[in-house]
């Protein structure tokens, strides 16, 4: 079975990093759990909620690895010496993760009445203008000085 690439046209070069961060968030889309909202709390910030009830501090890790956001949470089983009449409330570890823009910073997550929540932080971009000089003819551009072309190349 064959994949095709998103940003197989000459018109993008440079974007191979982009595909690659859509694939790999491609694959870390789970079964859903646990829930999760993002939402913007300000004009340059961002914060994830992820419902973890039943999970403390100590079972709960949050590491940033490169350009991905991990979450962790794997509960201790304290079920010894009792006697569950139904069990709903799973005692599962889970894995999610969130795909980072370039530039994106993890300012801290605290727990809250079993709601995990992480802030993020997005720089506002600076406009970036330079200018390309244009050569004349018979100057060439080498290791980014301008050279003249010399008599004897003929």
């Amino acid at each position: 079975m064959s994949t095709t690439r998103m940003f197989a046209s000459p018109l993008f070069l440079g974007f191979d990093h982009l595909e690659q961060m859509l694939e790999r968030a491609a694959k870390t889309s789970s079964d859903g759990y646990p829930p999760y909202n993002i939402e913007q709390v300000g004009p340059t910030a961002l914060r994830i909620t992820l419902a973890v009830a039943g999970f403390t501090m100590d079972d709960l890790q949050i590491t940033q690895e490169d350009n991905q956001l991990v979450i962790r949470g794997r509960q201790t089983d304290d079920s010894h010496g009792r006697v569950f009449l139904h069990r709903g409330i799973a005692a599962r570890q889970f894995q999610r993760a969130f795909v980072l823009a370039e530039g994106i910073d993890v300012g801290g997550a605290w727990l809250d009445n079993g709601l995990l929540h992480i802030e993020l932080a997005r720089p506002q971009p600076e406009p970036k203008v330079r200018h390309i000089e244009i050569a004349r003819p018979g100057k060439t551009r080498n290791g980014g000085a301008i050279v003249q072309g010399s008599e004897n190349d003929g």
